[in-house]
């Protein structure tokens, strides 16, 4: 499939609206993509479809949801109160449906506004770095940028990546049993919570661009038998519609997935910590 097969920004504003009152006024970025995908029935071969293959891990999808949110936003139905998390305004609220080419053009004349001397700004749509508020273009410039650098790690600095990031999170005796040949990362350790329970996980991390798919789940928690009563898998790219199912299906061992916009934010802090040392050594 092309990206022309996936909906435009506009296409998808609406079902952003009507996911976010699904979700009873509020979510993160996840769950609105989640709750649109459901909403639209948009298939796995839409979902992955890439946006810049050669800058990252981004869908089509994703990166044209953002799109609607800061449209939605621009227009007043929608604010982003905090780090990731999308909420309905008052007015928001109060609209079920939004009429999108008023959308647009309430949009694009806030651009003309602000750039009275971009005359061509009513031909067109209005340019996203200029309507995107400086918070989300650096949240987006970050996450495109620590894919990147994920992806150019040396395989054995990639390996303490993932064993720092465990450890941050509340993992002890963390071990790195194998490297598959995609220089995929398999390992154990112990969730330790609150300093009273704790339960072995196995993990895998698969470091590469393209879409996780229910087989490798399936293969992943073959792995976990005898070993392990839970998993996670993690990857630097994202998972199909049929792996999150899989990942959950009832009466089989549970595994927890980490896609590549989590696994960068997750590892945010320590790449800024500690990338000259893991890329040097």
């Amino acid at each position: 499939m092309a990206r022309s097969d996936v909906p435009t920004y506009d296409q998808l504003m609406n079902p952003t609206l009507k996911a976010l009152h699904d979700l009873g006024g509020s979510g993160t970025v996840e769950e609105i993509y989640g709750k649109v995908v459901e909403i639209t029935g948009l298939m796995d071969t839409q979902l992955e479809i890439l946006h810049a293959p050669e800058r990252g891990t981004q869908t089509e999808v994703e990166y044209r949801l953002a799109w609607a949110r800061t449209y939605l936003k621009k227009y007043g139905l929608l604010e982003n109160s905090s780090r990731g998390v999308w909420a309905l305004t008052a007015q928001g609220t109060d609209t079920r449906e939004v009429n999108t080419q008023d959308v647009k053009q309430y949009v694009i004349n806030l651009v003309r506004s602000a750039s009275p001397n971009k005359q061509d700004t009513n031909k067109r749509d209005a340019d996203l770095s200029v309507v995107m508020n400086e918070e989300e273009i650096i949240e987006q410039s970050w996450r495109d940028k620590a894919i990147a650098t994920l992806l150019a790690m040396d395989p054995s600095a990639f390996e303490r990546l993932i064993q720092r990031l465990l450890r941050e999170s509340g993992f002890i005796q963390v071990e790195v049993t194998g490297r598959s040949g995609d220089q995929g990362v398999d390992g154990k350790g112990i969730m330790r919570i609150g300093g009273l329970l704790s339960f072995p996980i196995i993990f895998q991390c698969k470091r590469y661009k393209g879409t996780v798919s229910p087989s490798e789940i399936r293969d992943f928690r073959g792995t976990m038998q005898g070993r392990a009563d839970k998993g996670l898998f993690v990857t630097t790219g994202n998972f199909s519609r049929d792996a999150v199912k899989e990942a959950t299906r009832d009466g089989a061992p549970p595994i927890d997935l980490l896609d590549g916009e989590r696994f960068s934010r997750q590892a945010q802090g320590i790449i800024a910590w500690d990338q000259n040392d893991t890329t040097n050594r």
